[in-house]
């Protein structure tokens, strides 16, 4: 497992940090197989939530060691009342009643969410079961979105030979506004920086290039790079640029003089999903590349989602890189 190098150098630092990790999509023997894996290896210490009796049948089925890990049941546990007291005074103003939130917190979705919430742990990872949408709503109603960041994004680790690069949001907003690209780029460094230890270099990318062309969704991709000089002076960043100008040195040199990140980028923030999506696809399918995530980022704390067709390898990768995340 984990013949890439970024991948295999990943979960090696994952190991310092040692992450208390639930999976609340536990039911599942992936889940099983990657907690058993991570304990082993010592990546992570994973804790299960979800009905004990379905699974320990499928742990002893498929002959899975759960001796040392830790299972929680919401239906059945002396902190559901304290997680439902706290949901329902997050939640009332927008209507919930308490026996709503009582109900709720049996999801494990949630119970997992008050878990990450209360520091008993310090990463959650789900979607493997669940549907993105129940993930997001679920995270947002438990850790919330971090302070000063408007928008819950996405990023992928594309690995290369040579090189890593970063590439957001190119899974979750379709069009995001100016502000809205200001914080996934400042998300989008932030996570670089911790999971990598290289100095991010923020590029707001477009069809334009320093002025080149002159449109709406230029300047959506101009306002959003002004947002974020001011926001965060402290984050090397440019833009508008064409990704060529963003990646070559001798086309940055050309088109952008004088840029600090034209030519040397390592974080492309695309201007919209549909860009997004479809760059980090082709980068994959022709470049040689590999695409690691999508990693949810702009909450409070690591509550990440995966893909319902992921793999065991898959979970293991992204529990490692989720703790990287923990603050």
């Amino acid at each position: 497992m984990g013949q890439n190098p970024f991948i295999t150098n990943m979960r090696d630092k994952a190991k310092s940090v040692n992450a208390l990790v639930a999976f609340p999509d536990a039911e599942d023997l992936r889940t099983l197989q990657c907690s058993e894996y991570l304990l082993k290896n010592k990546i992570a210490r994973p804790v299960l939530v979800g009905n004990p009796d379905n699974i320990i049948k499928i742990a002893n089925e498929n002959k899975i060691d759960l001796s040392d890990i830790k299972i929680y049941n919401p239906s059945d546990s002396n902190l559901t009342e304290k997680f439902a007291n706290m949901l329902y005074e997050k939640r009332k103003s927008k209507g919930m009643t308490y026996e709503q939130a009582a109900q709720t917190l049996l999801d494990p979705l949630y119970f997992a969410g008050f878990l990450l919430d209360t520091n008993e742990v310090q990463v959650v990872l789900a979607g493997n079961v669940s549907s993105t949408g129940n993930v997001m709503r679920a995270s947002i109603y438990s850790v919330g979105v971090a302070h000063g960041i408007s928008i819950v994004s996405s990023f992928f680790i594309m690995t290369f030979p040579d090189k890593l690069l970063c590439f957001a949001d190119c899974a979750v907003n379709p069009d995001p506004n100016s502000a809205q690209l200001c914080d996934i780029a400042i998300s989008s460094a932030t996570n670089f920086q911790s999971i990598t230890g290289i100095e991010p270099k923020v590029a707001m990318l477009s069809f334009s290039t320093n002025g080149s062309a002159d449109h709406d969704l230029v300047t959506k991709v101009k306002d959003a790079t002004a947002m974020l000089k001011e926001k965060a002076p402290h984050i090397l960043s440019d833009g508008e640029m064409q990704l060529d100008a963003a990646i070559i040195p001798s086309i940055g040199n050309k088109k952008f003089p004088g840029s600090k990140v034209a030519g040397q980028a390592n974080v492309l923030v695309f201007p919209d999903l549909n860009a997004g999506n479809i760059g980090y696809k082709l980068t994959e399918r022709l470049a040689d590349a590999e695409a690691v995530g999508p990693i949810v980022q702009g909450l409070k704390k690591p509550y990440c989602d995966l893909s319902r067709g992921c793999s065991t390898d898959d979970m293991i990768t992204v529990s490692a890189i989720c703790s990287l995340m923990v603050k």
